[in-house]
């Protein structure tokens, strides 16, 4: 999870006991658990995570933002009352570990069928995310060809295996934030590329 210093995420450790917690704060470079820089939203955290605790990851990861319920600010959460909380008790783990990963949206819009299209005819000069996504995907994929569209649902919540994140080393992820740190790309902007991609990290196809 990831937090601004101001955020309350006592809910965590009150409502989700059961639950070992990983909680970064991204403006605080003295807090406890802290990512390098903030940058790229949620995603800095989820990957200085997975980094510093690829060998010794829980055998079911879920990754969370920080406000546990309400609306608008959790509209994307859409569970009971938009609540992590109940998103969580009514998560299915027996799913994950087969499958691999878990979108904990199931509501299938914005995201899908095709939101990123990287090669779109005509060019439409607002999709910042599409225009960033070829080069971000050729400096983390390398030769994998670019796909013409990527749909996921959104929003960068979800719940994968341990088993499925070690299917790819601990350097692809390292390249993954490095791109991060070094892009021009704004902290939203950067943020929405690796929400159309977290899908594709952990062994899904593109759309």
């Amino acid at each position: 999870m990831a937090k601004l210093e101001k955020e309350n995420t006592d809910w965590v450790a009150e409502y989700l006991s059961d639950w070992q917690r990983a909680i970064y704060t991204v403006d605080n470079p003295n807090a406890t658990l802290h990512t390098p820089i903030n940058k790229g939203r949620e995603a800095m955290a989820y990957l200085t995570y997975i980094i510093e605790h690829y060998i010794d990851l829980p055998e079911t990861v879920v990754f969370l933002h920080s406000h546990r319920a309400g609306y608008p600010q959790a509209w994307h959460t859409d569970a009971e009352d938009h609540d992590n909380v109940a998103s969580l008790k009514t998560l299915n783990i027996g799913f994950v570990q087969r499958k691999g990963y878990a979108n904990l949206r199931c509501i299938f819009i914005p995201g899908c069928p095709d939101e990123i299209q990287p090669f779109r005819q005509p060019w439409e000069g607002h999709r910042d995310t599409e225009h960033l996504m070829p080069d971000a995907w050729r400096y983390m994929f390398g030769d994998v060809e670019v796909p013409r569209q990527i749909g996921v649902a959104c929003c960068s919540q979800f719940a994968v295996s341990r088993k499925q994140v070690h299917s790819r080393s601990v350097a692809g992820y390292e390249r993954y934030r490095q791109w991060l740190l070094d892009t021009e790309a704004s902290d939203d902007a950067s943020g929405r590329v690796m929400e159309y991609l977290w899908h594709i990290i952990f062994g899904r196809e593109p759309v």
